[in-house]
């Protein structure tokens, strides 16, 4: 199966920002472009008033040519890339996280039409970002251009999550041809210099492992708020990759609290790094 990378575009600058990125992870994965719009709002707008009307509304003529300027403009700045559009007669959010079943990567911007101002993510990034079946990249901030520069940031906490988030980390790094930091913030009133050295040797050699030649920094941060550090540390980074859920995450949540902190905070976009669901 060729797993497409998806993105939802809504006609917002965030979102046409996102497709940006998408493009230009769809190009280094070697992976067709696929643009979704979902038409109906997550509360219902578009579905017919009267509940003894059979159907959903059609597709309208402003998304078909929204979507076909946007792949245009694309095409245009990545001679080469295959992208289609498409329409989705279902919520945005909902229409992503079933269209993540299928995808390599799923993209969302921080910010879509109908956010409140005073929210950091929307509601659509959130629970794409939550319940995708696949990683899923939120672009942050919503108008920050294409990264040129930087390493790629992954916060080590010795959980199962955190590895697959090395693994992703690791390939993101190699692929952009730059330096992968692994970093493990210490609690400064219980650091264990020791443990933490060893959690960040053990996926330091698994990352140069699978990426012979990649360049690795070990980085050792002690505050007594990790998400706060990493969300500092995201600075000066091209991309943080962040665990689905922590070591100290209840079984429950699909986001741990420092995931959830970067995916709302980070000054870089962040990656989620869900495992793909199986291919069928």
């Amino acid at each position: 199966m060729n797993r497409p990378v998806v993105v939802g575009v809504d006609g917002s600058p965030p979102s046409l920002v996102a497709a940006e990125h998408a493009a230009q992870a769809a190009v280094w994965r070697s992976r067709p472009l696929h643009l979704v719009h979902g038409y109906l709002h997550p509360l219902g707008y578009g579905v017919p008033i009267n509940p003894y009307e059979v159907g959903l509304p059609a597709p309208t003529e402003d998304g078909r040519k929204m979507l076909e300027q946007t792949s245009a403009e694309l095409v245009d700045r990545w001679p080469g890339l295959t992208v289609e559009v498409r329409q989705v007669a279902g919520g945005p959010g909902a229409t992503l996280v079933e269209e993540s079943r299928r995808a390599e990567l799923v993209v969302v911007g921080s910010r879509g039409l109908g956010g409140f101002a005073g929210l950091l993510l929307g509601s659509v990034g959130t629970q794409v970002a939550a319940h995708g079946h696949c990683p899923v990249l939120v672009v942050r901030p919503p108008d920050r251009p294409l990264p040129t520069e930087g390493p790629v940031l992954i916060g080590v906490d010795g959980s199962e999550s955190a590895e697959l988030a090395v693994g992703y980390g690791a390939e993101e790094a190699f692929r952009r041809g730059g330096t992968l930091v692994l970093a493990h913030v210490a609690d400064e009133r219980h650091a264990d210099d020791g443990e933490a050295a060893a959690l960040l040797a053990t996926a330091a050699a698994s990352a140069r492992g699978s990426h012979p030649g990649l360049t690795v920094e070990e980085r050792l941060i002690t505050a007594a708020k990790p998400d706060q550090a990493l969300i500092e540390a995201t600075s000066d980074a091209a991309l943080v990759v962040a665990g689905s859920r922590g070591r100290g995450g209840f079984a429950g949540l699909l986001l741990g609290s420092v995931s959830q902190a970067l995916v709302q905070h980070a000054r870089c976009p962040v990656l989620v790094a869900h495992p793909h669901e199986p291919e069928l």
